[in-house]
Order: structure tokens, then sequence, then C-alpha cells
């Protein structure tokens, strides 16, 4: 392949990384809050925020493939595949944080040709296919969701290759979820004593696959840093030979966007080691700018805080509440897994605390399933900081109240699902 084959190739495959959003087709929400809309999912992401729309007892209209069976006139029977558009009642939610596979089984609820009322049928939504949600009601988070998947600006500009020798996790981080493009496996033998050559060509296939696979994923006019991680050298070894091999092969994407890429340091090539990369002071810093540096930026500030200020640092819901209710919270940051609850009274209590803070002048901030840590809730506040952090089951954080002329110690331990909570109060 000549150089200019080369480069029309790598323009080509870039130029189909176009940065697309949900579309929002049509709205209709009567007053009290019920009605529907249609959206158009276009990109794997769009499917996670779906499925954080969707809730039990949901009316969900698409189209979908139905085995169907027919009996011709000599009385033999056969089966087809059919597609037809279905309206269910949703009653089983199934999301593969993997594939981006949205799953939603239910109860027939329209006079369909194939489909009996009341039949069950599991449709699988897909991409670039229209679909209706109908709900009884339409509260204020869900709205901000439906805002945010229809935004272009909540797109990823952050973009990572998490790698080791034979394994790379390239990934896409976006405000909302953490989101693996292509992973990369080859076989790497082991040097061998006075000859390092089936080593040498195997690491070189490994290196070619991962820069392809960085031109295939990664859209250079939205991306802002690519992050190459790795333990030891690997990551060093593979930034030279990307750039020897876009020289090489006059592959001016790569050359151009030269300054975008940052080598920094990683236990190992899973994606889960993207979580300690993104705490790296030197890549806060650098990613300052983007909006994947958000929730690091204030988990960042929380133990600043927590370090500095500690009479300043509390947690628990109630007491969020309450600083709420005392016109105290500037800034809230609350886990979208509390939105899932199926509880309605429970979700309403935390969509009524979201709505409270928007009132009186507090900005929200959603905070999602982040790689293997989960943040229940955390929330900033003008006179009080909210706290309460869950990683792998296992916490122990210090902290205290000082509200309503009391001060109140706690010590809160997690160990697997139980909860150890020890009191001591003290008059101020």
């Amino acid at each position: 392949m000549t150089r200019s084959e080369s480069d029309s190739s790598n323009r080509l495959i870039h130029s189909k990384l176009i940065s697309l959003t949900m579309k929002l087709v049509h709205k209709d929400i009567e007053k009290d809050n019920a009605g529907q809309v249609t959206l158009i999912p276009e990109e794997a992401e769009d499917m996670w925020h779906t499925y954080n729309l969707l809730q039990v007892g949901d009316s969900l209209r698409a189209s979908t493939i139905r085995k169907v069976q027919t009996e011709s006139s000599t009385g033999s029977v056969g089966s087809s595949r059919v597609r037809t558009t279905l309206t269910l009642c949703v009653e089983t939610i199934d999301f593969d944080s993997q594939a981006c596979q949205l799953r939603v089984k239910g109860t027939n609820i329209q006079e369909n040709q194939y489909v009996k009322m009341g039949a069950y049928h599991t449709i699988e939504l897909e991409l670039n296919r229209k679909f209706t949600l109908a709900k009884k009601a339409w509260d204020s988070v869900v709205l901000d969701r439906i805002e945010q998947a229809c935004d272009p600006a909540q797109k990823a500009d952050v973009a990572a290759v998490v790698m080791q020798e034979g394994l790379a996790n390239l990934v896409l981080v976006t405000p909302a979820m953490t989101l693996v493009r292509a992973k990369v496996e080859v076989t790497i033998p082991r040097k061998r004593k006075g000859s390092c050559a089936q080593h040498d060509k195997a690491l070189e296939r490994f290196y070619e696959a991962v820069m392809q696979g960085i031109l295939r994923h990664f859209s250079f006019d939205v991306v802002k840093c690519v992050l190459v991680a790795s333990p030891g050298f690997v990551k060093d070894q593979f930034i030279s030979y990307l750039f020897k091999e876009a020289v090489r092969q006059d592959c001016k994407i790569l050359l151009e966007n030269r300054s975008k890429f940052m080598v920094v340091h990683s236990s190992s090539g899973h994606k889960y080691s993207l979580k300690e990369v993104l705490c790296d002071p030197a890549v806060t810093a650098r990613l300052s700018d983007t909006k994947a540096s958000g929730e690091v930026k204030a988990l960042e500030d929380f133990y600043k805080m927590l370090q500095q200020e500690p009479d300043r640092a509390f947690y628990g819901l109630a007491h969020v509440e309450r600083a709420s209710e005392a016109l105290a919270v500037d800034i809230l940051m609350i886990s979208d897994k509390l939105f899932r609850h199926q509880d309605i009274a429970t979700r309403s209590r935390y969509v009524r605390l979201v709505d409270n803070v928007k009132e009186n002048g507090g900005n929200v901030r959603y905070s999602y399933d982040f790689q293997s840590s989960v943040v229940i809730s955390l929330y900033y506040a003008k006179y009080l900081t909210v706290f309460f952090f869950l990683l792998n089951k296992i916490f122990r954080i210090f902290s205290s109240l000082h509200v309503s002329g009391e001060r109140k110690f706690f010590s809160i331990v997690f160990v697997s699902e139980r909860i150890i909570l020890d009191r001591h109060v003290t008059d101020v």
C-alpha cells in the first residue's frame, strides 16, 4: 500500500466517526406529567440512557422480530420470523453494559396480527430504530436525562488505551459512562535465550492492532485527550511505534493530533485500572477542561475538604434533606442508581430532594456508575458537605455532624452487606 493509499484509508475510517446524539422525534407530556416521547438511539451510550429512562409499568412501543407459526392449505405447519411493531407493558429490563444491549420483556397491550393481547414478548432495542416510551408520570430527573442524552455537548472528549503486553482496552469516557469500544488480545511468546524474533513479531502485531483500533474508534474531532496507560515500559514502546508508523504511513490524523496523547502509569491493562489513572494529579490537571473530569475533580475536592475541614464533612440522606430545607446546598452530586429504585415512594423522595435543591438556587450533578467503585451520594454545600461512599462494600469513614447546636461523631464501617454504626454525642 502506498502512502497516499494508506492515508486515504485512514481518513475513510476516521470519517465514519461522527459524534452522534440521541434524537428526540416527538414529545407529548400533559400538565399532569403523563405522556410519551419518541426517541431514536444512534450510538451505544444512548442505550445506557434509555436503560435509565425505563421503569417497570411503563409502556414501550418499538419494532421487533417475532417468530410465528403458519399452516398451509395442505395442513403442514411451518414457522417464520416477521418484523412487526409491538406495544409492551414493561415487566423486566435487562441491560448488558459490555455490549450495550438493552432487552425489555413485557406483555402485549395493543392488538397485533401476530401477537395476542397479554402474550409475553422481549424487545431488543436497536440503534437507529425509533421507539416510543409512555409513562403515567414523567418526573424532573427523567426529563433531565432526555435533555442530556440529546445534547451534543455531552459526548466523550476523553479516550484511553489501557494496556499491558498482549492486552489493550480502548475506552471512551463520557460524563455518563465508561464505554469499552474495543478489546485487543494477542498472544505474546516469551523471549527465548538467543532469540527474540517470535516475541518481537507478536509484539509488533499487537501494536499494529491497537493502532488500527485507535483510528477506527476514536474521533479526534471530538476527543481532546488520549491517555495511554500501562505498567512498565509498554506504553512508551507503543507510543514510539505508533508515531514511527504514522510517519512511515504518512497518517496525518495521528501526526496532527500527537499533542493530545499523554503517557501515564497504570497497574495493569484491564479496564478497572482506568480509575487509578484518572486519579493521577498530572492527569487531572491535563483533563481540567474536559467534561469527563468532573466526577474525579468532585471527589478530589471532597477529600481535600475532609482533610482540611473535617467538621464540614457529613453523610446520610436525612442530613442532606435537612441541609436542603435550610437552603444550605450549593451543589448536589447524587448517584443515578438511586433513581432506578422500583419503590415509587423511595424514588419520589430522591426526586423531591433534587427539585428542592434546584428551586433554592443550587446545582445538581448526577454521579454515574463508574468502574468498580460506586458513588452512592456525594454532596457539596455552602455550609456543610454530606458524603456517603461505598468502595467494594468495605470502607471506613470518620466524620461529624454539626446541626441544631449538637455535635455527633460517627464511625461507620461497611463489612459485606452489614452496617455497624457507633454514635457518641457531646454538647457544643
